[in-house]
């Protein structure tokens, strides 16, 4: 019996007409869902002066599009192997600029988590899609490395025109204006499309595991709800009550795929060392990585006093080095290893990571954009050639499901880092030493207390603004020391996990 998990056979090596114009549809999909993410960290500022949410609400508004995402990831990969990753990720693409508008024009934080929410529902159908449809039209492993590299490139790019654009936004406009540059694109993706992008679906899919959708859903959230909860607020029954909820759905999400002919996931795919190390790399080092992220803008905009796009622009490096290596990885990946890459790649973020534990308030950029281009650089290497892994050791039908295994972790990890980390944040700041008359928004989140300044006497408002910096930036170096640990933990465990992976598919 052929194994599942062997590499594309030769008659597959045929090279596809019009491949490298599909590819660039693709790229405007990744870019679509690029820009998303990015630009929000620049807009919290402005959401906190005028949606005035809680902390709480602010974490929420930064994670629950990655909550939503990554439970339903699994569920709109295979249902893309089904119904076609083409259909599948034009619908998306359509949904994910209507839903956009509801994004910018929401009037309240709980309106606004919604809205984010929904746009998880649609963005869950893109990204897979995305991969799927490269490993299915490109089947030379060397050009579908090169695929692969471009399309990270493109979601680099991406991390880089958000905060440019959206920086220039929020300059001249208000701050829902990020959320509709996601228009034009989607409008370029889909007309451009529906002419040149080739169907691709399993020939024999079966049926859409409904139960399974639901279980995946349920675990995931509940999971991700009770590591946010516990890390914000400490041990109580509602995120315990979650936890075993989302952890009795998985082992139940686990069990039911093992017994089907056709699942949603095949979980044999984790017998295969390179695909599973691949995918803890991906999560753990997103989870190291993201909390640091979603709270860097605020510390340039609200503790150095940068405008929003001084603030954006300074955040460029990262995105440089990330496109620089990531078309590059693969080449390098063969030349040397793939763990040797991979390993690098992370224990370069760690150390990265670990300089920023130096900043201050007045930490001069030499230092932030240095550590920034290595951040860029060790993912632009690490992430294309996880993909590149992950996509190389499945077989093309189950390319859709591969490839959402791929982004769940990436999304969970993003969930769970902004989560854990973004809590030690939070958690650091809000016990700062405050003047008396202070209101009790100023220790909810940073953007609160530049709020509530504005209404105090001179003295007091530049007092609670002094405590208020110190606090979150002793918080934000705590977290860059954690996420250091961890991506310096990830960088030994791909060592081991990736020994002796190659790109073509085989050990």
């Amino acid at each position: 019996m052929t194994s599942t998990l062997q590499p594309a056979t030769a008659p597959e090596a045929v090279k596809r007409p019009g491949r490298w114009l599909a590819l660039s549809v693709l790229v405007l999909a990744v870019l679509l869902v690029a820009v998303d993410a990015t630009v929000l960290g620049l807009a919290t500022p402005y959401i906190s002066e005028d949606l005035e949410p809680t902390g709480t609400q602010l974490l929420w508004i930064g994670d629950v599009y990655s909550f939503v995402i990554a439970g339903l990831l699994v569920s709109m990969g295979s249902l893309g192997d089904r119904i076609g990753r083409k259909r599948i990720l034009l619908l998306g693409a359509t949904a994910f600029g209507a839903i956009s508008i509801l994004n910018a024009y929401a009037t309240t934080p709980e309106l606004l988590i919604l809205a984010r929410a929904l746009l998880g529902v649609a963005g869950a159908t893109l990204m897979p899609a995305t991969l799927a449809l490269i490993r299915n039209i490109f089947h030379d492993p060397r050009e579908r490395s090169l695929a692969v590299g471009i399309w990270g490139a493109a979601a680099s790019a991406g991390t880089a025109i958000g905060p440019i654009v959206g920086g220039f936004l929020l300059e001249h406009f208000w701050w829902g204006s990020v959320f509709l540059i996601n228009l034009p694109v989607m409008a370029v993706l889909v007309v451009v499309g529906i002419r040149f992008l080739p169907e691709s679906r399993n020939p024999n899919p079966g049926p859409w595991d409904m139960a399974g959708v639901a279980l995946s859903l349920v675990g995931v959230i509940g999971v991700v709800y009770a590591v946010k909860e516990t890390a914000a607020h400490g041990i109580t029954w509602e995120p315990v009550a979650a936890g075993v909820l989302g952890a009795a759905a998985l082992y139940a999400f686990v069990r039911r795929q093992l017994t089907l002919p056709a699942p949603l996931l095949d979980m044999r795919l984790f017998r295969n060392h390179g695909f599973s190390g691949a995918v803890l790399a991906d999560l753990l080092t997103i989870l190291g990585l993201s909390g640091l992220v979603f709270f860097l803008s605020q510390y340039l905009q609200l503790v150095q006093g940068r405008g929003p796009l001084e603030a954006g622009l300074a955040e460029l490096p990262a995105a440089v080095g990330a496109v620089a290596a990531g078309l590059v990885a693969g080449t390098v990946a063969r030349r040397y290893s793939v763990r040797a890459v991979v390993s690098g790649g992370l224990a370069a973020i760690g150390v990265a990571l670990a300089a920023l534990t130096l900043l201050d308030q007045s930490t001069g950029y030499p230092l932030l954009g240095a550590a920034l281009l290595v951040v860029g650089v060790g993912a632009g290497f690490s992430f294309t050639v996880t993909a590149d892994v992950i996509l190389s050791s499945v077989p093309k039908d189950q390319a859709g499901s591969a490839s959402a295994v791929s982004e769940t972790a990436y999304e969970l990890g993003a969930a769970l880092g902004i989560a854990v980390l973004g809590s030690i944040v939070t958690g650091v700041y809000r016990e700062f030493t405050s003047p008396a008359g202070t209101p009790e928004g100023a220790h909810e989140s940073l953007g609160g207390a530049v709020e509530a300044a504005s209404g105090m006497p001179a003295n007091s408002a530049q007092d609670l603004l002094a405590s208020a910096r110190e606090a979150f930036v002793d918080g934000l170096t705590i977290a860059a020391g954690a996420g250091a640990a961890v991506l310096l933990a990830t960088a030994v465990a791909a060592w081991f996990m990736l020994k002796g992976q190659r790109l073509d598919g085989r050990p």
